[in-house]
């Protein structure tokens, strides 16, 4: 069985791909990647794959059983190239296809949400096996910016009390690997979340008991939030997914309580205390 990830070159997949070479022939794994030269030290075999490019797709994928598909991060048009990639598995023979989506991706409102479901329909229809794995939030949508946090003197957001279940990116990544190694996840879609919810506030409580300083959470107005966002460099629709998330997290739709993702680790997810010791050092 040969089992590609693509996106090796990007923060999930070079994780994934580290756990996947406990839990395969490191020989029999492709690190997928639009230049081969950054995923070197990997220490499997490196193909060059661009989601725009369907004839060189196939020809990467050839030989190819499993094929882990880590959703772009290129907002423009990532259903096309989530077609592409899936169309192209489908020509060069790939027997199943791993996608990571979102949670509740099927019924969702999150505006992140619309193209995850509409992957997920074409995944589908293709025919192909599939292994649908709906990652929640990741951790470190949070712990990433801690520093400016503490600098500002307050953590932001629009998503008043909301809950959120988050795990972190290693925690996805290692998932990811396990569903791909096994074939007798074929056919099953996961809710993937952390063991621990938490709101805002209380994140910014933990912070502050690990810096010793006062870090209250300021709740914002969308607007307000998204404009913030965007003075810091954010592209006005990438801001505006992440204020939305925010703003409709207190429906529940970004947490999730089944426990599915700790049992595919056959551990305890990143405890939430662990998470911004690590960021903070």
């Amino acid at each position: 069985m040969t089992i590609a990830i693509t996106g090796a070159s990007g923060q999930l997949g070079r994780l994934a791909i580290a756990h996947l070479k406990t839990l395969a022939d490191p020989a029999q794994i492709v690190a997928l990647a639009r230049d081969p030269g950054k995923v070197a030290d990997l220490g499997v075999p490196a193909r060059a794959f661009d989601y725009t490019d369907p004839d060189g797709m196939v020809a990467a994928l050839q030989g190819v059983t499993t094929l882990a598909l880590i959703s772009s991060s290129d907002f423009n048009d990532r259903i096309g190239q989530h077609r592409n990639v899936i169309e192209a598995a489908k020509a060069a023979g790939v027997g199943r296809i791993l996608y990571t989506s979102i949670l509740k991706a099927d019924r969702s409102p999150l505006l992140i949400a619309v193209d995850h479901a509409a992957t997920e329909e074409i995944i589908a229809a293709s025919g192909l096996q599939a292994t649908i794995l709906r990652n929640g939030w990741y951790t470190e949508n949070w712990t990433a910016n801690l520093g400016g946090a503490i600098g500002a003197g307050a953590l932001i957001g629009s998503a008043g009390d909301a809950r959120f279940t988050p795990a972190t990116r290693a925690d996805y990544a290692q998932a990811l690997a396990v569903a791909a190694a096994d074939p007798a996840h074929a056919g099953k879609v996961y809710e993937l979340a952390g063991d621990e919810g938490f709101t805002l506030t209380e994140l910014a409580a933990e912070v502050s008991r690990q810096t010793g300083k006062p870090l209250p959470y300021n709740d914002l107005p969308g607007d307000v939030y998204q404009g913030i966002l965007e003075s810091l460099g954010l592209p006005s629709g990438f801001a505006q997914l992440l204020v939305d998330a925010d703003v409709k997290a207190g429906d529940g739709w970004l947490a999730d309580d089944s426990g599915t993702l700790s049992g595919l680790l056959n551990r305890p997810t990143v405890r939430l205390s662990d998470a911004v010791a690590v960021a903070l050092a």
